[in-house]
């Protein structure tokens, strides 16, 4: 029986869902989507075997290049930098409310309490630590990125997408990684300003996606903005945003993320941008253009489009003569540059969903591009980590990369099953590739 024609698409598992035969139907619906099937499944003519709610978050991690085999989100902040950052969030002022309400008594129900930020990463995760230590492994832990950008459906980051609470059961996460746990979360505004500053979210078993779970995580999201506002009324300070950050990397589409907003940029602000924070120092229009089309263009054409540019970034924003970012503009490509700068590789590769820009003609952009892949590349070969080396090469940069496939057969057992495949997937390329 499909729970798109009964009510609420927000809610999962209705208390008359037989829970094994709802967790059954929506596996195949998934395995035939991520497919590539034309046709979901269907219960009776004209409904779907998934929440629309879920089919539309599907699509947009599968146009977003997210993998459904991928392992979770990626850690962008640990260590001092994981503390600074939360301790001056304004997730900080309600974290004491979540712990109260429902920490406590997730502690001993095998369940999992996390708040996010407005990006989707994750500051506080908190609860039954068998599961916490299970919830490990597909890198649910503080400082990952969990939006839906990045991971694909789950209900912190599709709750953040569509600034909505919504519950996701087992098998309508996106990744499969996440298939054995369900979710319910809720979007947290500023109530002064309506702007979401994160989410809070429950996960653990498929009780997680009953009503009643929703009901508890919309209390506790009232709770907290209630003591935030208290907080505003008792205090001149009012909660900031957060620093810009652009995402760039990969095949989705680029995303500049302001305070709490979530802008979608187009490819070519995305590329000003990026070259912009690439050149602290400022660009003139000439050398912006040149960077931008070997043709170069013409300076009404880049006005026009620093113009644009402005009007995103707010009057305060953009300097000009030369062109200039005047705010603090982080980026994911800075992230990846970061952890290869300490050595971290692994961190690296995490960071790295796929190329910069894939897309891009730019001349600017090509040699950015060239530059962090052949960095990480590097890296990664000299490191000779297997399981690092497996995933490049499973990835769209290194499938082809005979020298990381032949570093990759070198780091296993020559008795392996994994070493017979590794070889025959080298002589393919060697074939392919005239070697």
């Amino acid at each position: 029986m499909s729970t798109v024609a009964r009510g609420s698409p927000w809610v999962a598992v209705r208390p008359e869902d037989d829970v094994r035969q709802l967790a059954r139907r929506v596996s195949v619906a998934h395995s035939s989507f991520v497919e590539g099937v034309d046709r979901l499944p269907m219960v009776r003519p004209g409904e779907h075997s998934v929440r629309s709610v879920v089919l539309d978050s599907w699509q947009r991690s599968r146009s977003n290049g997210v993998d459904p085999d991928g392992f979770g989100g990626a850690v962008d902040l640990d260590g001092q930098e994981l503390q600074r950052y939360r301790a001056s969030h304004p997730t900080a002022l309600i974290q004491p409310v979540v712990r109260k309400l429902l920490v406590e008594d997730a502690a001993d129900a095998g369940l999992l309490v996390a708040i996010s930020d407005a990006r989707g990463r994750l500051l506080w995760v908190e609860g039954d630590a068998r599961v916490k230590d299970r919830a490990v492994a597909m890198n649910f832990v503080e400082g990952a990125d969990w939006s839906e950008d990045r991971v694909g459906t789950n209900a912190p980051g599709t709750a953040l997408a569509l600034d909505h609470h919504v519950q996701i059961f087992g098998a309508e996460h996106f990744s499969r990684a996440v298939h054995e746990f369900s979710c319910t979360a809720a979007p947290v505004h500023d109530p002064i300003s309506g702007r979401t500053i994160g989410a809070i979210d429950i996960t653990g078993g498929p009780r997680v996606a009953a009503p009643e779970v929703l009901s508890l995580i919309r209390a506790t999201v009232l709770a907290a903005e209630s003591e935030l506002r208290l907080h505003l009324l008792s205090s001149p300070t009012r909660l900031e945003p957060a620093t810009a950050r652009l995402q760039v990397l990969g095949s989705g589409r680029p995303i500049l993320i302001r305070g709490e907003e979530r802008i979608r940029l187009s490819q070519r602000h995305a590329e000003i941008l990026l070259l912009l924070a690439d050149h602290p120092e400022g660009l003139s229009s000439d050398h912006l253009a040149m960077l931008l089309d070997e043709s170069e263009l013409d300076p009404v054409t880049v006005r026009a489009e620093m113009s644009r540019v402005r009007k995103i970034l707010g009057a305060d924003g953009l300097g000009s003569r030369p062109y200039r970012v005047l705010m603090d503009l982080e980026t994911d490509v800075g992230e990846v540059r970061r952890a290869l700068a300490r050595g971290d590789a692994a961190a690296a590769l995490r960071a790295y969903p796929g190329p910069i820009l894939p897309r891009s003609l730019a001349p600017g952009i090509g040699e950015l591009r060239s530059e962090l892949h052949g960095r990480l590349r590097a890296t990664l070969l000299a490191v000779g980590d297997r399981r690092l080396l497996a995933r490049w090469t499973s990835s769209v940069d290194g499938r082809d990369d005979v020298s990381a496939w032949s570093a990759y057969l070198a780091s296993l057992d020559r008795n392996s099953s994994t070493y017979a495949q590794v070889e025959a997937q080298l002589a393919l390329l060697d074939h392919k590739l005239g070697i």
